[in-house]
């Protein structure tokens, strides 16, 4: 008896599935990228709902910058790990969008340090984060690219 999915009828059930069309971005290195997306968000997540649920007020600015830094690693990472070609250029322009954060708020951060009285997760260039934050999005563009 051959060890393949069928369905009731005796088709092959996994021709059906919604995932045969899309093109895994999730190999190779790409399982490495899934990997620190997913760390990120966790680590932006959770340290964005604990600043804003306990002293929001004394920092505004930053820690709402913190959640959209971990809504924007969120989305890439669920990218990732959809795949598709739809997935892949969302990726794409939400890395080119971190990067475009990572280095304004971390260019605004050294300029005038008095306008964030507590860091955020791309304060000066990511540097609370090992500089993952601006590594990552070139990282991610390269991978998003090379999977054309």
């Amino acid at each position: 008896m051959p060890d393949t999915d069928t369905d009731a009828t005796g088709a092959d059930a996994t021709a059906a599935t919604p995932q045969a069309g899309r093109k895994q971005l999730v190999t190779g290195p790409g399982v490495l990228l899934v990997w620190f997306y997913g760390v990120i968000t966790v680590g932006a997540v959770s340290r964005s709902i604990y600043q804003i649920s306990t002293e929001f007020d004394r920092a505004p600015l930053a820690y709402s910058l913190s959640a959209l830094a971990a809504f924007v690693y969120a989305f890439i990472t669920y990218s990732l790990v959809r795949g598709g070609e739809t997935a892949r250029k969302a990726a794409r322009i939400c890395c080119a969008a971190e990067l475009a954060g990572v280095l304004v708020v971390g260019t605004w951060t050294l300029v005038r340090p008095e306008a964030f009285p507590d860091a955020t997760v791309w304060s000066d260039f990511g540097m609370g984060y090992l500089f993952i934050p601006v590594i990552l999005p070139i990282t991610g563009m390269l991978w998003l690219r090379a999977k054309r």
